[in-house]
């Protein structure tokens, strides 16, 4: 996203509490649409996950309107998210994009380890985030969803000179890709939403 449709998603997230109570009412004119704090299907369906708070729904975010991808937010998309990939196919990518771009995304494959990865997403933050640095800060196993998966730390600065901090947990089961990723901004906002995110991973189940 380049920084004038990122100024556009920070305007249109300005108003949060309004719209989260409008998603899904009929009622006026918004992207978002309330979570409530109780186990709620993500993605496809696939994929749920109980929020220890209130948070904010949005689709299309940050990765595309593709059908097993959703993205939240509490203070709008500019500052915190997490976004949920809930079974990914192999052969799949987690965005949409021109054949014939210079810069692409690889696709996902079932055969990918972690290292190969965590390249497909520092590739989606260069090349369709805008960030202009990235840093690994950790790469390490961890069980999800029952499955012997990874959490991969990392920093990136992008284009509105902002520095983000985000983490992702993910594992390849029956061949998709099952990925829980937050990324916030770096002052504030990823300390204080890291809690929800590492208690909405908790608390992840396959449909």
């Amino acid at each position: 996203m380049n920084k004038t449709l990122k100024l556009a998603l920070a305007a249109a997230a300005l108003p949060l509490g309004a719209c989260s109570s409008l998603g899904g009412g009929g009622y006026g004119f918004s992207d978002y649409s309330l979570v409530r704090v109780h186990d709620v299907s993500v993605g496809d369906g696939s994929l749920v996950v109980a929020p220890p708070r209130p948070w904010n729904r949005h689709r299309p975010g940050f990765l595309d309107d593709i059908r097993v991808v959703e993205d939240w937010t509490l203070d709008g998309p500019l500052l915190d998210g997490i976004s949920f990939v809930s079974g990914l196919n192999s052969g799949h990518y987690l965005i949409r994009q021109r054949k014939t771009a210079d810069q692409q995304v690889p696709k996902f494959r079932a055969e990918m380890t972690a290292p190969d990865i965590a390249a497909m997403l520092e590739s989606l933050y260069r090349v369709r985030g805008g960030a202009v640095d990235f840093r690994t800060v950790s790469l390490k196993p961890r069980p999800f969803l029952g499955a012997n998966g990874f959490q991969l730390d990392y920093e990136h600065l992008d284009d509105d000179e902002l520095w983000r901090r985000g983490r992702a947990v993910g594992a390849v089961i029956d061949n998709k890709l099952y990925l829980i990723m937050l990324d916030a901004a770096k002052s504030h906002y990823y300390d204080s939403t890291l809690p929800d995110f590492e208690a909405i991973v908790a608390s992840a189940r396959r449909r």
